[in-house]
């Protein structure tokens, strides 16, 4: 009960930050699972909300959600703090946990592949269902669990990934690997997310539009599985080929959808996902003008 009150109180604050504090204007990636280079602007906070809808052979399809408010900490350090949920059609809706992103840019200037360290702590049970990532040995079949007895399981877990990315004439091409590990006795696991997307067009327009073709970034992302430590491949493991496209509307709100497709037999057949963010400028200094601080 504790952990619902906190996800809605969390949720209620996003709302009303974002409708009465100034938006800034940025192009964000169409991305759900891989991540480039571009970090968050220093002193400002986005508040996103997303939803993945999956379908389940043998089980209930479900439906989860997750609140993420990510701050440009510095120039070089982006930080995020997720928040967690599901409902299981013909079973229950749950709180599955939060999870600490950071995510840290050692090379200042922009080159032709720009790495990003990425390390995440999470707190979450057996029922999350959001698919963030998919690492080791992770099958449709591990979600059949019902909701009461998935809960029951708690998962304390280190996950790191290396990010390298470039972009070269409007194209954003990424690759990340990830290595993640249960802080209870298992094994590392690992897995990896391919991303590919540009602007539908490169120059912009002269006038403040909503529709124009430099709102919209379109492209592809691949993730999936890549085993643990004592059985690494693909065997035994689930991958996802997905679309993207986002859409940057001059309001500061940004759109994104992305219908994936499992490629075999141990993945899900279809995560129809989408999401709504907003890019609050310069919270950092209001929360310093607010408590009394100097810019």
């Amino acid at each position: 009960m504790v952990s619902r009150r906190a996800l809605l109180g969390c949720f209620s604050i996003s709302v009303l930050l974002v409708f009465y504090l100034p938006a800034a204007r940025a192009q964000e990636n169409p991305y759900f699972v891989a991540y480039d280079h571009y970090l968050e602007e220093p002193g400002n906070l986005e508040i996103e909300y997303f939803s993945t809808l999956g379908t389940q052979r043998g089980g209930n399809n479900f439906h989860a959600f997750w609140t993420e408010l990510e701050y440009g900490a510095t120039a070089w350090w982006t930080t995020e703090l997720y928040l967690d949920g599901q409902t299981s059609f013909d079973d229950s809706t749950v709180f599955t946990g939060f999870r600490w992103e950071n995510r840290l840019r050692p090379l200042k200037q922009e080159h032709f592949l720009n790495p990003v360290l990425y390390i995440e702590y999470e707190n979450k049970n057996g029922a999350d269902k959001i698919l963030k990532e998919v690492e080791g040995h992770d099958m449709e079949s591990d979600f059949l669990v019902a909701n009461r007895q998935a809960q029951k399981e708690r998962i304390h877990e280190v996950e790191l990934k290396l990010i390298v990315s470039s972009t070269f004439k409007g194209w954003n091409i990424t690759e990340n690997t990830l290595a993640a590990k249960n802080l209870s006795n298992s094994p590392w696991e690992f897995g990896y997310a391919l991303g590919a997307s540009r602007p539908l067009a490169l120059e912009a327009s002269a006038k403040r539009c909503t529709f124009c073709p430099q709102n919209f970034i379109g492209g592809v992302e691949m993730y999936g599985g890549l085993g643990d430590r004592h059985s690494f491949g693909l065997h035994q493991t689930s991958h996802y080929l997905a679309p993207v496209l986002a859409w940057n509307l001059p309001s500061g709100w940004t759109l994104r959808i992305s219908p994936g497709f499992g490629l075999n037999d141990n993945s899900h057949g279809v995560l129809m996902r989408w999401g709504v963010s907003r890019e609050i400028a310069g919270f950092g200094s209001m929360v310093s003008r607010l408590f009394g601080g100097h810019q």
